[in-house]
Order: C-alpha cells, then sequence, then structure tokens
C-alpha cells in the first residue's frame, strides 16, 4: 500500500468531487422504487429479493424492472414470500422475468424462490427478525449470513452484495445498525480498480483471487480513526 497520507488526501479530494456532484451518482438505481412505508415488511422485501439478482448487469435497469414488477398487480405477489412458496414455479418464473427482473429465467428465479423459503423458514416471513436476533449488529448479522447459514442466501451472503445490501437497507428503510462503521465497502470490479488507482493495492494483488477480501482489509485499515 501507498503512502497512507497521501491516499486519505487523495480521498478527501474524491470526496469534494461527489458532494459537488462531479462524479455522478445524484440517482441511486434504488431510487427506483415505490414509495412503501419505511417500516413495512414490504419495503424491506422489494430491496432485498432483486439484491440477490444484482450481479454483472445494468442495476438502473434491474430495479426498474422490480419497480414495474411491484406496480403491476398481476406481478406483484413475488414480493410476498409465502405466495412465492406456495405458487407453482412457473407462474414465479413468468411474473420475474415480465420486466426483466429475472434475466436468467430458471438459475435466477431459482435463487429467488429460495431466499423467501429461507426467510419463511428461519423467519415465520419476515426478514426483519434477522436483524432482531442479531441485535441489529452489523458483524453478528453478516457473520449469521456469510458463514453460519451461507447455503440459505444465495448471493445475497457474497462479499460484495451482502455489504451493499445491508447499506441500501440502511438508506431505504428504517433499520438502525449497531456498529454501522463496520459496515465495509462493496467490493466490485469498479472498486477494485479505483483501489488500484489509488495506491491501496498492488498489480499481484489487483490479480489474486482474494482481491475482494484484500480491498476491504485495505479500507478498513486506510479509514480507521478518520472522520470517513
Amino acid at each position: 500500500m501507498d503512502d497512507k497520507k497521501d491516499i486519505l488526501e487523495k480521498v478527501d479530494k474524491l470526496v469534494c468531487m461527489y458532494k459537488k456532484g462531479l462524479l455522478g451518482g445524484e440517482i441511486m438505481p434504488e431510487d427506483e422504487n415505490p414509495n412503501l412505508d419505511r417500516n413495512s415488511l414490504e419495503n424491506y422485501n422489494y430491496f432485498t429479493l432483486p439484491m440477490a439478482l444484482n450481479y454483472q448487469r445494468n442495476s438502473y435497469k434491474l430495479w426498474e424492472g422490480a419497480n414495474k414488477t411491484w406496480k403491476d398487480e398481476e406481478t406483484r405477489f413475488v414480493f410476498n414470500t409465502r405466495k412465492v412458496e406456495n405458487s407453482d414455479f412457473e407462474k414465479v418464473k413468468e411474473a420475474l422475468v415480465k420486466y426483466r427482473v429475472a434475466l436468467q429465467p430458471n438459475k435466477q428465479v431459482e435463487i429467488w424462490v429460495k431466499l423467501c423459503k429461507t426467510f419463511n423458514e428461519l423467519f415465520d416471513g419476515d426478514i426483519r427478525k434477522i436483524f432482531e436476533i442479531n441485535n441489529n449488529d452489523v458483524e453478528k448479522i453478516r457473520k449469521y449470513i456469510q458463514q453460519d447459514n451461507k447455503a440459505k442466501f444465495p448471493y445475497l451472503s457474497g462479499n460484495k452484495i451482502c455489504n451493499y445490501w445491508l447499506y441500501v437497507l440502511y438508506q431505504y428503510t428504517d433499520i438502525r445498525f449497531n456498529n454501522i462503521e463496520k459496515l465495509t465497502v462493496a467490493p466490485d470490479t469498479h472498486v477494485v480498480k479505483a483501489s488500484y488507482k489509488l495506491g491501496l493495492i498492488n498489480e499481484e494483488e489487483l490479480n489474486s483471487n482474494n482481491v475482494q477480501l484484500i480491498v476491504i482489509d485495505r479500507w478498513n485499515e486506510i479509514l480507521k480513526d478518520t472522520r470517513i
């Protein structure tokens, strides 16, 4: 890693540029939503289930499709975990494919259905209980999903998706996490490349199979005891 002081100076410049609107991002993909009550189960499901399908695709198109799926009375049922589990697979597939929430009509629908079954089995259909039983603690929640019950949370348990999902819930629901500083950067391809450009990782680490975990550790290290 390059000099910490030098990196933090660059980070400060980037933050200032972002706040001035020079980097874009004023409209986030998840802003495309039906404006449900922040504390409602429907709102939590809306910002949870599509997140598991948010990989190698245009996020804006995903959430545009999710919003259309919610507003269509014939397809809205896919956000109700009980109705999904009790519905025929083909009916669920038809609903998720209609507005291209699911681009892979079998694999991604299976992920959606499995998550619904997990929420029904472990939390009596209420995803909010996962936070209650883990004291709203970011580290405990991640451990519960990424280690203790990883197979039950396909894709939602990934290094990138899990962190970003929790961040989105923090922004769009009424959840307030304990240990919020433990919520790490979501290390997608863009963040990894930017981390390399900033000098947090070297070329060997950039090409490492563990690059996501390395990036998370480096950002935690560089921002420790700072105002960020």
